[in-house]
């Protein structure tokens, strides 16, 4: 099947339809909570370090929960693991425009709430992982992820400047009402697919105990660990989720102190934005440069474009300069994820694929991120924004050596299938 016959089946899909339409729909709620999350820490505590923990919790949880998540995502129902994800997770965010309404929000309150909806996407996530390879069926895996990175990015893009606008005139807190009512709406429309997310003949089929839910995260990683190219992947993935996290986690500080723009002013949006038109670029260029090169040359190529493009961000002078240095590095950072992504989807056996990729992602993100997000914040702290990306650039170094020297420089063309 080639990839414009995929595409055009999955446009023709109407559980297809509704997976991405949930994913659309959350995504808008979520860009709107990503700028004010750090936006309204920032303003209540006034602290770098502070807001670094925010970014933090956004990938904590996963090295905190990211192996039982992916066990039970596969074996539970993956569509009802997703449903009640998201309703539980309205509920959190709706907590905080309620709070601020009532005139009681405080950073504690901001800080549990940034780590409670990550841990909760975290199951999500899980089920999400494995859901799209049975969803669309191995073949179109690569079309799937393209169109969802894509469209996401879309929206990823157009929002984060709307809400940047929309600062000027509303209070972050009431802004993150928004993200609630996606939740509700993602829910639904999960809940409406009428195709199964799971292998209906495997869920449940054991008794769940101790001992099962060890052997199966136990399988998970053998696997993952065991496949040479899935493990140096992830190994780099983890290097630069570090600079990811150190960035991130600055990004209000840095915008603030070295590019002149602060909360309420509508540049905050285009620089927000900015990231978001690179991964667009990312996502549109992946299916065919994973066709001509191969899934391993391509985290070889852009991983160093990826530590050089940090660099240069962190130099960036003006909202300009800084915008158009993250569109470069967006591209370059996310052609890394997603190729990452979609290479252990077409590996990995079904009946472990939300662990192998839930695992994968919890030994990327949610170890670098994390570790990233508070070198970032310590760094930034005692000497500014710009040194804390710096940092990150230098382990990003790391990993362009270690990726360099691993087996990927070895890997052919095509992915090496693993039979169930």
């Amino acid at each position: 099947m080639t990839g414009d016959a995929g595409l055009v089946r999955l446009r023709e899909d109407p559980d297809f339809r509704r997976f991405l339409a949930a994913r659309l729909i959350s995504l808008a709620g979520t860009s709107v909570t990503y700028i004010a999350f750090p936006v309204v820490v920032y303003e209540l505590s006034g602290s770098p370090l502070l807001t670094a923990v925010v970014a933090a919790f956004q990938a904590l949880p996963y090295l905190l929960l990211g192996l039982p998540a992916g066990a039970l995502a596969d074996r539970f129902d993956r569509k009802v693991v997703m449903v009640r994800a998201d309703l539980v997770n309205a509920v959190v965010l709706a907590s905080i425009p309620v709070a601020h309404w009532f005139g009681v929000l405080t950073v504690p309150h901001m800080l549990v709430a940034a780590f409670l909806v990550p841990a909760l996407f975290v199951f999500f996530d899980a089920a999400d992982f494995g859901a799209v390879p049975t969803l669309v069926g191995r073949d179109r895996i690569a079309g799937a992820n393209s169109a969802i990175w894509s469209t996401s990015t879309v929206v990823e893009t157009a929002v984060p400047l709307l809400a940047g606008a929309l600062l000027a005139v509303v209070d972050g807190a009431s802004l993150i009402a928004v993200d609630a009512l996606t939740y509700i709406a993602s829910a639904l429309l999960i809940r409406a697919i009428t195709r199964p997310l799971s292998d209906p003949s495997r869920a449940g089929a054991e008794p769940l105990n101790r001992s099962a839910l060890v052997a199966d995260v136990r399988e998970g990683l053998h696997f993952l660990w065991g496949h040479v190219t899935v493990r140096s992947m992830t190994i780099v993935g983890a290097l630069q989720s570090v600079a990811g996290g150190a960035f991130v986690g600055q990004l209000v500080p840095w915008s603030d102190l070295q590019l002149g723009v602060q909360a309420g002013d509508w540049r905050l949006g285009v620089v927000f934005s900015a990231w978001g038109v690179g991964v667009l670029l990312a996502s549109l260029a992946f299916p065919r440069a994973v066709r001509r090169v191969g899934a391993a040359r391509v985290t070889l190529l852009c991983l160093p474009a990826s530590a050089v493009l940090c660099t240069a961000t962190a130099f960036a002078y003006d909202w300009v300069s800084g915008s158009l240095a993250l569109v470069a590095w967006g591209a370059a950072y996310m052609g890394v994820v997603i190729n990452t992504i979609t290479y252990r989807q077409q590996v990995t056996p079904e009946p472990l694929m939300s662990r192998v990729n839930t695992t994968g992602r919890m030994l990327s993100f949610g170890l670098g991120w994390p570790v990233g997000s508070v070198l970032g914040g310590v760094v930034s702290q005692f000497s500014g924004p710009r040194e804390a990306m710096l940092a990150g650039a230098a382990v990003l170094a790391v990993g362009v050596v270690v990726a360099w020297t691993s087996p990927l420089r070895h890997e052919g063309a095509a992915p090496a299938m693993v039979a169930p």
